[in-house]
């Protein structure tokens, strides 16, 4: 296999989404990209978790989606996951879960605001939610459109996608994205236990605010960017491996 490696990682990513208890029967995907190959790996369409093989993973152009290499048809979010990484330089891997309680705010069409310092850990803000399809949107290049709205959520929105690596699909469910194919289903972890947390929150409390933006600056800054001091330095870690 050409892509093998990348193929790899993309098969243990999907394989992690049923680890984490983020998908069940054959919902959801994640793919990972190679910018310079001009390429992205992506799950087959339909196929059971428990039986998927690196070999089963379908290449596709970045360009025009068309298939690479691999014998099977490709999951049919990937014209969705494909417009992501065209629009969104940083993402190295997209994932696309229906994962219960991030799809119960997508369903409800809102957005996942920002109760919390575990919230703040992870996502710049709240998790914005799209806009409705509309039924021309619906009949014509679905998936697609699919991916259209939540890059229109973030450039209408101003929200920069490397500081909120997550958007919630209206009525449908979520997305996410990293640097990484392991990155981003991280943050799709991560944004499962959020969407959790803040329905406990709000059951618990139904007019909670959101924090402060001095101590969601505070959570986030210390994770992400130049000045973040949470955690080892990548030598520690490696003088330790």
């Amino acid at each position: 296999m050409r892509y093998a490696e990348l193929r790899e990682r993309v098969c243990e990513a999907n394989r992690g989404l049923v680890e984490a208890g983020l998908v069940v029967l054959s919902f959801g995907n994640a793919s990972g990209i190679d910018r310079g190959g001009g390429i992205v790996a992506i799950k087959p369409s339909g196929v059971d978790y428990a039986t998927l093989r690196p070999e089963d993973i379908v290449v596709v152009a970045l360009e025009d989606g068309r298939v690479v290499e691999g014998d099977g048809r490709p999951s049919s979010d990937t014209p969705a996951h494909l417009l992501l990484y065209r629009s969104f330089p940083e993402a190295g891997g997209v994932v696309h879960t229906h994962s219960a309680h991030a799809a119960a705010w997508a369903q409800a069409r809102r957005e996942i605001p920002c109760l919390g310092t575990t919230h703040a850990d992870h996502f710049h803000g709240p998790v914005p939610v799209t806009r409705a399809l509309t039924s021309e949107e619906i009949a014509t290049d679905y998936e697609l459109n699919t991916g259209r709205v939540i890059v229109e959520r973030f450039a209408s929105g101003r929200i920069d996608p490397a500081e909120v690596p997550a958007c919630l699909d209206a009525s449908h469910g979520p997305f996410t994205w990293g640097a990484t194919p392991e990155e981003a289903l991280v943050n799709a972890i991560a944004l499962e236990q959020v969407a959790r947390i803040a329905i406990h929150t709000l059951a618990i409390r139904p007019d909670a605010e959101p924090i402060s933006e001095a101590l969601l600056d505070r959570h986030f800054r210390r994770k992400h960017g130049p000045g973040a001091y949470y955690g080892q330095p990548r030598s520690a870690r490696e003088g330790r491996a």
